[in-house]
Order: structure tokens, then sequence, then C-alpha cells
């Protein structure tokens, strides 16, 4: 018989061995986890997926996924879709907006590097009341391509790139022969009549008088033939630009002016544009402190203003640059858009308004020339004729703008500066009759 006391020992010691290598296998499985582990990183088996590099979407969502959770996931993903599309519409309009800020911003950081580029390099200031700013700007790239016909005429006519220009109809013809002959008296080469009809061009033909009729053009022969002066002297803003444009400086004359010296003699061509005045003494020429009283305001009642009077339209130098440019066409395009207003007083807002809210003013440079020089009806007669000492002077041109007679005017002052006829000018009031339409 088996001794029954060896039983539990021998059931003790067969518990340690089953034990030990259960211990023994877990550590062989985690010392081989770990050799294979190092040895291939990644995986030791690979496999093909149907959806390997496929963008994860609804569809693979539906086929993994149970119909209830690809529903609630899909709700989901269409509330995310809607929100960032909201968000994506206020960065469109704010990227909208930031571009349109950029774009005004390079347009005047490339407007002011057009600045620099034209006027030359940047300079130091020198010291105190030394530096004078620049008032001439360059001149424009000749383009004969405009008019062919003209620039062939310019080349011939014009004296250094400058000529005097008049635009005449028939019904100025007595004042423009007067104004030719003048001219040619004085021996100035360089002028030209733009005819706006045919018998002008027969005219000026027929004196030796250098000509050129435009090619037709309805919107400019309707007003040509027909207008009366301040019409005919309206449409000059029109057709100069073509001059400018072939690079020619042009001294704009009306007809009712009388030379007596060469005025290209006395310009300064330090400006776009250089005027005779309307004005008779210096505070009118040239400008002045004019103080406006209003007694309601108490302490602050008097408000000082500056003042100049118009600059003439009817006779004006303008150099071929960028503002000159400009401004004939801004003076043009408000004349056709209201042809009763006056192309003077038009000219002058032009030159002389502010940049302000609303509005960007013409930047360019002007000169007032001297009102003895370039003399005005105004000035010789309420004032130089009755000067002995001022009738002593010889101005370059007469304008006879301030009176409505003007060829026998024209004539007394060719009489009196010409032909030394001492009372030519004492038959004529100092004003004129007001005569109403």
């Amino acid at each position: 018989m088996a001794d029954h006391r060896d039983g539990p020992l021998m059931r003790d010691k067969s518990k340690e061995n089953v034990q030990c290598q259960i211990t023994l296998a877990i550590v062989i499985g985690i010392v081989l986890g770990s050799v294979f582990a190092f040895l291939y990183p990644y995986e030791l088996f690979t496999y093909y997926s149907p959806f390997q590099n496929q963008p994860f979407g609804i569809t693979n969502l539906k086929a993994g996924s149970s119909p209830c959770e690809s529903s609630e996931r899909i709700d989901m993903l269409k509330l995310e879709i809607a929100s960032l599309s909201e968000k994506n519409a206020e960065l469109n309009i704010k990227l909208k907006f930031l571009r349109k800020q950029l774009r005004l911003a390079e347009q005047g950081r490339d407007y002011a590097q057009k600045q620099v580029m034209a006027l030359g390099e940047n300079h130091k200031a020198g010291p105190f009341n030394t530096v004078k700013g620049l008032r001439t700007n360059p001149t424009v790239f000749p383009d004969e391509s405009v008019n062919p016909r003209l620039a062939k005429i310019l080349e011939e006519v014009a004296v250094h790139k400058e000529i005097i220009v008049a635009i005449a109809n028939s019904k100025v013809q007595s004042m423009l022969e007067v104004w030719f002959t003048s001219i040619k008296k004085v021996g100035i080469p360089n002028h030209l009549v733009v005819a706006l009809d045919d018998h002008i061009e027969s005219i000026c033909k027929s004196n030796g008088v250098p000509v050129y009729k435009r090619d037709p053009d309805e919107g400019i022969d309707s007003i040509g033939k027909t207008g009366d002066n301040h019409a005919v002297s309206g449409l000059k803003f029109r057709i100069l630009r073509e001059f400018l444009q072939l690079g020619y400086s042009v001294l704009v004359s009306d007809v009712d002016i009388v030379y007596l010296q060469n005025p290209f003699d006395y310009l300064y061509r330090d400006s776009d544009v250089e005027s005779m005045s309307d004005g008779y003494n210096n505070k009118t020429a040239y400008g002045f402190d004019d103080v406006f009283d209003e007694p309601a305001m108490g302490w602050a009642r008097y408000a000082h203003t500056t003042r100049i009077w118009a600059y003439n339209s009817g006779f004006f130098y303008i150099r071929p640059t960028l503002p000159s440019i400009e401004l004939l066409d801004r003076v043009a395009s408000r004349l056709s858009k209201d042809p009763d207003s006056w192309d003077q007083a038009v000219f002058n807002e032009e030159l002389f308004y502010p940049s302000h809210s609303g509005y960007d003013g013409l930047h360019a440079s002007k000169r007032t020339l001297d009102f003895y020089v370039f003399m005005n009806s105004k000035v010789l007669f309420k004032m130089v004729r009755k000067d002995a000492r001022l009738k002593k002077l010889k101005p370059v041109i007469v304008h006879v703008n301030y009176h409505p007679d003007k060829l026998p005017r024209m004539n007394a002052i060719v009489d009196f500066y010409v032909n030394g006829k001492q009372d030519a000018l004492e038959p004529f009031p100092v004003g004129s009759v007001w005569q109403k339409k």
C-alpha cells in the first residue's frame, strides 16, 4: 500500500513546477517581445488594406460604424462645416478689406516713389533760410503718333519747342488780322492759328500766317464754326492737349491782344503755368490779406482771408508736363458737363482749389506774370494812360479783356505804341457801357 503521508508533499512540488514554468514562459515572452520590438519597430508582418492611403470620409465612416453612429457623426460634421463656412465668409470679407487697404497703400507709395524718381534723388535740408523747393516738373516724353500732321507743322514753325497758339473762327476775323499783323511787326516767327473754319484757314494762308485746321470733329466743329468769343475760348483746353503731348510749350493767346515785344524774352519757364493777371496793382495781381468783418462774432469778428484776382485764361504759357495736361483735362471735362460755365472761372478753380475731403487738388506750379509787362486793358485805360511816367513804359502785350469794344481799342493801342499817336487812347472811357444780352 502507498504511504498516504507523501501525497500532500508531492502535490506541492508539482504545483511549484507549474508556477516556475509559467513564470519562465512569461519571462521568455517578454524578452522575445522586446527583441522583436527593437528589430522591427513598425511591424513584423505587413498586409494590404483596401482602405490604405484613402482619405477618411463619410463613406469610410459608414463602413466601420453602425447606421446610428454614422448618422449622428454626419450631423455633427454638417454642423462643423456650416460653422466653418460662416467663419470663412467673415475671413473673406476681412481679406478683401485688407487687400483694398494694401492696394491703396501701394498706390500711395508708388505715386510718392514716382514723384521722387521724377524730381531726382533725396536731399538733405540745408541751413536755415537756404532751402528752395522744386517748382519745375519734368516734361512728358513726346508722342508724335498722337497727331503726325500737327507734329510736322510744329517742327517747321516752333522755335526751341515753343509756340504762340490762337484759336479763331470767322466771327473774330478783324481782331485776328490785328493780332497777326502786330506779331509780324515785332518779328515773332513761332506763331500758329488753329482755324475753326475754312474761311479763317484761307485768310491765314493768303497772309502768310502759319495755320492748322483740325480733322473733322463734331463736338468741336459745332461750337467752333458758330460759337461766340467765350465759347471758342473754351475749346482751347481740348485742342491744346495734343500740342503738349507732342512735347511743345504753348503760349496760349486770345485774338484780342496786341503784341509789342516778343513775349518769349520775358518768361521764366520755372512753372507749369505762367499766366497774366486780371489784377491792376500789386495787391490784386499777386495776392493780399483780405479781412472779413463779422460783428456778431464779438472778439473774433475779424477773419483773415487770402485773395488774388483771377488768372486770365486768354493768355498763359503752359509747359508740357503731366500737371499741365491734367489741368487741360480737368477744365475740358467740366466745360463739357456744364456748357454755361465760364472757362476762366473753371481754369482758376482747378489751379487754386486745394485738396480737401472728397476732392484732390491739382499739383501744378504757377507764376503770375508782371501786370505792367503783360498788361490788361483795365491797367492801361484806368492807370497807365493817365500817368506820364507809366506812359513811357512799353508793355510786351496789351490784352483788351475788360472792354467789349475790342477792335477800336486794339487799333488805338497800335496807334499809341507803334505809330506814336500820343492822344490815341484818350477818346475811350475807363469802363464800358453794360450791355444786357
